[in-house]
């Protein structure tokens, strides 16, 4: 069943792609620069995303065939909206040198084991535990958000050798990291002779 697009999204793409040439991406790269682009209307994404075509086409197919999708807060699950997310922050505590999101990640990994989706746009520290454990990800969608810690994890990230969606800076956040997601939901299985996503 095809996604409708409503005339105000397909018009934000129109603009975003007037204003930035996005042809040069390879398709799924392009589909996630575009929708983190609009999710945030901040055109910096483009250079700011680092991504690899490879890695996203596994995690693509693992997401169509059902693979779990891990979420860190309820604010990116709110963002995913074609697909059940795993988020359990609702469970997990403090303690000492822990904190509530990383024993989250260590609760969610708990439940769904290897070859998930994480999407992680909020705690640094959710993704620093992800990356303490052996989860073997189908993907890392790592987009968190802050002065303290996010630039440094997400670099952490970078260098783990873990399939991954990261950006450089400091900015990130739940709308952008869900919106990662996203764009490889709404991509169809058959994207492989296309240079878009659903359209938009």
């Amino acid at each position: 069943m095809n996604r409708v697009v409503h005339p105000i999204e397909q018009e934000s793409f129109r603009r975003l792609r007037a204003r930035l040439d996005t042809s040069h991406f390879p398709p799924l790269t392009r589909a996630v620069v575009e929708r983190v682009i609009h999710s945030a209307a901040d055109l910096e994404y483009a250079s700011d995303l680092v991504t690899d075509e490879g890695a996203l086409e596994k995690a693509h197919a693992a997401l169509h065939a059902g693979a779990p999708v891990v979420v860190d807060v309820e604010m990116v699950a709110a963002g995913i909206t074609r697909r059940e997310t795993v988020c359990r922050l609702r469970d997990a505590v403090a303690g000492p040198g822990l904190t509530r999101s990383a024993h989250a990640v260590r609760l969610a990994y708990e439940q769904v084991g290897p070859g998930a989706l994480w999407v992680i746009g909020c705690a640094p520290t959710a993704l620093e535990e992800l990356l303490a454990l052996d989860a073997s990800p189908a993907l890392v969608i790592g987009l968190p958000v802050g002065f303290v810690g996010a630039a440094e994890s997400k670099a952490a990230l970078r260098e783990s050798g873990l399939p991954a969606v990261s950006n450089v800076s400091e900015k990130g956040g739940s709308a952008v990291a869900a919106a990662a997601l996203n764009a490889l939901l709404y991509t169809p299985l058959s994207h492989s002779d296309s240079h878009s996503e659903e359209k938009p």
